[in-house]
């Protein structure tokens, strides 16, 4: 596929969504014992969706028109035919998505309580077996951006610390590490780090990281090789004197943006809103916009998603993305 902007690599996964009446607190583990410990008969199942935080971010650029592709692998069954198929509802290169035999797709179990907090539990299935030889260095370095994520075994993060040290350097490297890489802490992920221009990163996961307040671990992350270090605040939190939703660190800069008073805020489901604030951010990069103005594309984003069951289901066509920007700051896109 000519003309890639943006390839994503990471794991492909069906989310199963279910309702719980109270979770402790936001969590994202590998899975260990079946069920998450919740018997099926308290679970009411919202939906199935499909999901993977670096394929969701990749989902909705395509939406949104950029040309991407994406580098994973799926099961031969049912499941990855619907992963496969989702990717090419939005025109996303699935050339490079191997189909392991006899293997079964990747499995999330989400489940999130009436106060919007959230438990995923994963079982990596075909994911797992994902090796370098699956991976085609040509056709990510046409790309302008390689955006990856997390992976369950320890396999797979090899593979990526391979991947990065032989990358082109043209290509510019967005990373989303989740709670899973950040509970790896900065010397497992230096090698990333040190290749990554742009970090997504929420402020539990920037401290798990970091073991540091969202200000000063950008600051660690910067001083590895980061060049730009966004962290997203959720509903927001207090910086200096005001309300902050996302923080941008540069090593020359720092912007913050703000919650809009005509922001949406009620909320259906947060799985996959820090996938689309990526989405966004990334998108408003690739058209050359500042920094805080991609941290506006990606609020908004965001915002979509948040309104739907599942990571994908809200997210934006362009025609909404610009109809949105212009209703909340004025000015076209």
């Amino acid at each position: 596929m000519s003309n890639l902007e943006v390839v994503g690599l990471g794991a492909l996964n069906m989310d199963y969504i279910r309702q719980i009446e109270r979770l402790a607190g936001d969590s994202e583990i590998a899975e260990r014992t079946p069920g998450h410990g919740y018997p099926d008969s308290e679970l009411k199942l919202l939906d199935t969706c499909p999901g993977g935080s670096a394929a969701n971010t990749i989902y909705g650029l395509a939406k949104l028109g950029v040309n991407t592709g994406f580098i994973g692998a799926v099961g031969d069954d049912a499941d990855g035919k619907t992963l496969l198929k989702d990717f090419q509802t939005v025109g996303v290169d699935i050339s490079q998505i191997k189909v392991k035999p006899k293997a079964k797709t990747g499995l999330a179990r989400c489940l999130s309580d009436k106060l919007n907090f959230r438990s995923i539990s994963i079982t990596s299935g075909a994911n797992s077996l994902l090796t370098a030889d699956d991976i085609n260095l040509d056709y990510i370095n046409q790309a302008a951006i390689l955006h990856i994520s997390s992976f369950v075994d320890d396999a797979q993060l090899e593979v990526l610390l391979k991947l990065i040290t032989n990358l082109d350097s043209s290509v510019k490297v967005s990373f989303s590490p989740g709670e899973l890489y950040a509970a790896k802490r900065l010397k497992t992920l230096s090698l990333i780090l040190a290749r990554t221009h742009i970090l997504f990163i929420n402020e539990s996961e920037i401290k798990q990281l970091t073991g540091e307040d969202f200000i000063s671990g950008a600051d660690r992350c910067l001083g590895l090789g980061c060049h730009i270090v966004v962290v997203t605040l959720g509903q927001g939190t207090s910086y200096k004197t005001r309300m902050a939703t996302s923080y941008i660190r540069t090593a020359k800069s720092v912007d913050v943006v703000e919650p809009s008073d005509k922001s949406i805020i009620s909320t259906v489901d947060t799985i996959g809103a820090g996938d689309a604030f990526a989405t966004g951010f990334l998108y408003g990069f690739i058209q050359g916009q500042g920094l805080k103005e991609c941290g506006y594309l990606g609020s908004i984003v965001a915002q979509f998603s948040i309104q739907k069951i599942g990571a994908r289901q809200g997210l934006p066509a362009l025609g909404e993305l610009s109809q949105r920007y212009r209703e909340l700051y004025g000015r076209e896109l």
